[in-house]
C-alpha cells in the first residue's frame, strides 16, 4: 500500500524516538537504523485507516522487532570473537534521544548498555521503555501481550541487574577534555603511579575487536594491572603503528554516550575510542571500541563536526 504524505509524516515525526528506543534496545547503532526501516516497511503495508494511535502502533511493532533481534543477537554473540561491547555514538546524535533526566542518561551510557547484555529481552524493554521513555507499566503490557502486574515484575528483576553510579551531572565538552587531557598525561608519562592515582582500585578495563583487530578479550583489572596495561598501548610499535595505516594516530578528547572518552583517529577515520566510567573515587572502567564495523557512524559523525586540535600523537 502507498503511503500518503500525511502518513510519511507522521511515521518521520516518531523517526528519531524510535531509533533512541531500538538503540537502547540492541546496543548497536546499525542495527537500530535496520530496526526502525522494517517498522517503515510495515507501516507502509498496514491497514492505517484502523491505527488509533500512530505512536503506540509503531512504539508495539518496533519494541518487538528488537525483541525478536535481540533473541538472535544473543545466538550471534555466542560465537562472537572475543567480548561483545555496545557500538558508540558521540554527543549529539539524534540515536542518543531524550537526555534530560539522570535516568534517560544512565540509560544511553556504556556502563548501562554492558549491564543491560545480562537482561533477557522483555526485561530490558520494560528497563528501557520505563526508564527512559517514560511508558506507563500499563502502556509498556499492552505493548509487550503480558499483563501489568507481570510487567511491574519484570521491571524490578531488570532494576536489580542494571545497577550503576548516580551521574550528578551531565558531561559536557569542556569536562571531557579535562578529564581526558589528565588520563592521557599520566598514560603517556610512563609514571605508573600517576596514572593508579586516576583509577579506583578495581578499576576494569576490555577491548572489543571483534576478531578483526587485536583487543584484550579478557577483563583487566586492579589499578595497578590496568595501569601498566595502558602504559603498554601508548608505547610505540611498527605493529600498532600498522594496524592503523601505518601512520601517526591523532587523540582527541569526545563525548561519548554521554561520557568522556579518547577518539583515535588517523586522518579523518576513527579507528578506536577508548570510553571512561568515571566516579567520584575515579576511573572505574575503560572500554575500548576497536572493531571498524563498529566504528563507522562514529565516523560519519567525526568527520562532519568541528573538533578542535588533537590533544596527543601516539606511536
Amino acid at each position: 500500500m502507498s503511503l500518503r504524505a500525511d502518513e510519511v509524516e507522521v511515521f518521520e515525526r516518531s523517526r528519531a524516538r524510535l531509533e533512541a528506543i531500538a538503540y537502547r534496545l540492541l546496543g548497536s547503532a546499525s542495527d537500530a537504523e535496520d530496526a526502525v526501516q522494517d517498522t517503515f516497511l510495515r507501516w507502509q503495508a498496514a491497514d492505517r485507516e484502523h491505527v488509533e494511535t500512530a505512536e503506540a502502533w509503531l512504539t508495539r511493532v518496533l519494541t518487538n522487532l528488537c525483541l525478536n533481534q535481540l533473541t538472535s543477537a544473543r545466538a550471534r554473540r555466542e560465537t562472537y570473537v572475543g567480548t561483545w561491547l555496545p557500538e558508540p555514538v558521540l554527543a549529539g546524535d539524534r540515536m542518543l534521544g531524550p537526555v534530560d533526566t539522570v535516568e534517560q542518561r544512565e540509560s544511553v551510557s556504556m556502563a548501562v548498555l554492558t549491564l543491560m547484555e545480562r537482561l533477557s529481552p522483555n526485561e530490558r524493554a520494560v528497563y528501557v521503555l520505563r526508564e527512559a521513555f517514560g511508558y506507563s507499566h500499563g502502556e509498556i503490557a499492552e505493548i509487550l501481550g503480558v499483563t501489568e502486574s507481570n510487567c511491574q515484575q519484570i521491571y524490578r528483576r531488570a532494576k536489580q541487574h542494571v545497577t550503576v553510579e548516580r551521574t550528578h551531572a551531565p558531561v559536557d565538552d569542556a569536562a571531557a577534555r579535562r578529564i581526558v587531557t589528565e588520563f592521557l598525561a599520566a598514560a603517556n608519562s610512563g609514571q605508573i603511579q600517576r596514572l593508579v592515582e586516576l583509577l579506583t582500585g578495581d578499576v576494569t578495563s576490555i577491548g572489543d575487536g571483534g576478531g578483526k583487530i587485536p583487543a584484550r578479550t579478557r577483563p583487566v583489572v586492579g589499578a595497578l594491572a590496568v595501569a601498566k596495561f595502558m602504559r603498554g598501548l601508548f608505547q610505540p610499535s611498527d605493529v600498532k603503528r600498522n594496524l592503523v595505516g601505518g601512520t601517526s594516530p591523532a587523540l582527541y578528547a569526545g563525548v561519548v554516550n554521554g561520557g568522556p572518552a579518547v577518539v583515535v583517529v588517523t586522518g579523518e577515520q576513527v579507528v578506536g575510542v577508548m570510553s571512561l566510567e568515571v566516579t567520584p573515587e575515579g576511573v572505574a572502567a575503560i572500554r575500548v571500541q576497536v572493531n571498524p564495523d563498529k566504528l563507522e557512524r562514529v565516523t560519519r559523525q567525526w568527520s562532519a563536526a568541528e573538533h578542535g586540535e588533537p590533544l596527543l600523537h601516539v606511536w
